[in-house]
């Protein structure tokens, strides 16, 4: 019962948001300056001050980049041998099978769980989880076609070169280097960082207006490699290599377990891998918010 309470609000802005966006009660100019506001100075702010304030220590471990990061390569490759085999060309499925949005739910649904305490693993993965899997992924489309049809480097520093990622090494480096800022500064930060969690959440149910609910095979096939699949390789990767904390490990789970990140899309090929992708992003979110609690139980 506690895990549905902590996740229901979390999904209760996500329907809202998709009640304004699917009404048009929010303007596309509002939209627009919503989300231009929740990734560039809400949610950078969330990251600094979260990061900030965190003992490190444990979570700079290596070990925690193992549990998490092998078993989402290992879908990765499993995905794109098998699709690439079918019709003969990269696709984006083995990254969206792999590539959970820990940004917009995870870090509302961690802090509503283990606050903290739990963050603190959660930011070390964020560190390296875009570069990691959309690195890969340009790679795997560099090997597979041609120029033309893949993220260029460009593209791709520009994707990770975001306000996000400046957020969290600002927040590192007042972290490491234990500068003390002034408080009127801290306190206008933590303003900032309130109000980033439920506008990046409404954000998300708005953008998932721009998709369509479909169903196919394929598509259920990525929802349940990312939704099951993923977050079992982590636990039981987890449990075979001794020494990772039980937080740190539970909150590994539960990041495997986030639905699929909206970024996928921008990896897609046009046409119908893109609908296969946005559909698998509607459809991963809205089955997640009943694997989610189904995670929060096995893990305690």
């Amino acid at each position: 019962m506690a895990a549905v309470i902590a996740i229901l609000p979390i999904f209760g802005l996500i329907v809202l948001g998709y009640v304004l966006g699917w009404r048009r009660w929010l303007s596309h100019d509002s939209i627009g300056g919503l989300s231009w506001l929740t990734f560039r100075v809400f949610l950078p702010c969330v990251l600094l001050t979260g990061i900030a304030r965190a003992p490190l220590g444990e979570a700079l471990s290596p070990l925690l980049l193992v549990v998490y990061f092998v078993p989402a390569l290992a879908l990765f490759a499993g995905f794109n041998v098998w699709t690439h085999w079918r019709s003969g060309l990269p696709s984006a499925e083995g990254l969206a099978a792999s590539y959970s949005n820990n940004v917009l739910i995870g870090i509302p649904m961690i802090s509503a769980l283990f606050g903290p305490q739990g963050l603190v693993y959660l930011f070390a993965l964020l560190a390296l989880h875009s570069l990691v899997m959309f690195s890969t992924q340009s790679l795997y489309a560099a090997l597979g076609h041609g120029r033309d049809k893949r993220p260029g480097v460009l593209s791709l520093l520009k994707t990770l070169a975001n306000p996000l990622v400046v957020g969290l090494l600002i927040g590192a480096l007042i972290n490491l280097a234990d500068i003390e800022l002034p408080a009127p500064l801290w306190q206008l930060l933590d303003w900032l960082a309130r109000a980033g969690l439920p506008c990046a959440l409404i954000v998300v149910g708005v953008g998932l207006t721009r998709y369509r609910l479909r169903s196919s095979l394929r598509i259920w096939r990525i929802c349940l490699g990312k939704l099951v699949l993923m977050p079992l390789l982590v636990l039981a990767l987890g449990l075979a290599i001794p020494g990772l904390n039980p937080l740190a490990l539970q909150v590994l789970v539960l990041a495997a377990a986030n639905p699929i990140g909206v970024n996928v899309l921008a990896f897609a090929a046009p046409g119908k891998e893109q609908h296969t992708v946005g559909a698998s992003i509607f459809l991963s979110t809205l089955l997640a918010a009943g694997t989610l609690p189904l995670w929060m139980l096995m893990m305690g």
